[in-house]
């Protein structure tokens, strides 16, 4: 089994949506969410992780044990806690099911990786129902205001007989021109330990993050892109003969996370007053030309 996740990371990851509604509210008439005060578009964390797991589940669920996906459509999820706990012996009534927990760890990846609140069916009441995951993301917010705008279609076919005599059915669509999103995802190695994140575990989530709109296309989001993964890892900043305190550097971090975020800048070029594309941006990562804060190390993962 590979290591347990030893390290933090920070990330900041930017996504660019074309014609298309990323994360519709169903509070608005499935408008593209927004922030009634600035404007901006909003994607949830929880739409976020809906496309990494529909990435395992295609792509890495049917070929590797344990990657299996607890929060998936047509999942009943007491039935896979009452699984959990006559596979690994567990006797709710009797213990607390931290068994149970730990079997449900190994085998799906977003509990491992989410967290998941388990407490209901025979985990009800447990002291072990709840499942803090290591990775968390904010939501997604776009550098600028967005205009979404609804988009009337017409159909020739009819639902109901008694339409049958209609020669269109009207309906409509919301959409966003264009617009840059920017998430930020804190990976905890303390939580990790909890819930047997790996660090194999984690290389498939950059793939799954890299990814996740390259098979998610439909009519409704149009053209999705991930435009940039800056990985900030903490390595320590202690001697390899200090391998102790450096892994204790490593495990808490070296700086703090909003200081990494603040060197990468993003901006329109001078002439553009509205954005309709990526080319009209410029970002400037002051990390190429400056040193790095001590035991903090970067990856562009959208450069791999």
């Amino acid at each position: 089994m590979s290591q347990v996740l030893t390290n933090r990371h920070d990330i900041l990851f930017l996504f660019e949506v074309t014609n298309g509604n990323p994360n519709g509210d169903p509070d608005a008439g499935n408008m593209p969410r927004l922030d009634p005060n600035t404007n901006h578009g909003i994607v949830t964390d929880v739409c976020l992780k809906r496309k990494v797991r529909n990435y395992i589940d295609t792509f890495i669920s049917p070929a590797k044990d344990g990657y299996n996906i607890f929060i998936n459509q047509g999942n009943v999820l007491n039935n896979e806690i009452k699984q959990a706990s006559e596979q690994s012996g567990v006797d709710p009534k009797k213990d607390h099911g931290k068994a149970a927990v730990d079997w449900l760890c190994r085998h799906f990846f977003d509990i491992r990786t989410f967290g998941a609140v388990l407490s209901t069916g025979s985990l009800k009441g447990s002291a072990w129902g709840q499942v803090r995951g290591p990775i968390q993301f904010t939501f997604g917010q776009s550098y600028h205001p967005i205009t979404p705008l609804e988009i009337s279609i017409t159909r020739c076919a009819v639902t109901d007989e008694k339409d049958r005599d209609k020669q269109r059915t009207m309906g409509n669509k919301h959409i966003v021109p264009y617009a840059l999103y920017a998430s930020k995802i804190y990976v905890s190695p303390a939580f990790a330990e909890r819930s047997g994140f790996s660090k194999s575990d984690l290389d498939i989530f950059f793939d799954a993050l890299g990814g996740m709109f390259v098979n998610d296309h439909s009519a409704a989001r149009g053209d999705m892109v991930v435009r940039g993964i800056y990985d900030f890892e903490h390595i320590g900043t202690q001697h390899e003969n200090n391998s102790a305190q450096n892994a204790q550097e490593a495990r808490l971090g070296c700086a703090h996370a909003h200081k990494l975020f603040e060197g990468i800048s993003v901006g329109l070029n001078n002439d553009v007053e509205f954005p309709k594309s990526f080319d009209d941006y410029h970002i400037q990562c002051q990390w190429d030309n400056s040193q790095l804060p001590n035991g903090v190390k970067l990856h562009k993962r959208h450069e791999i």
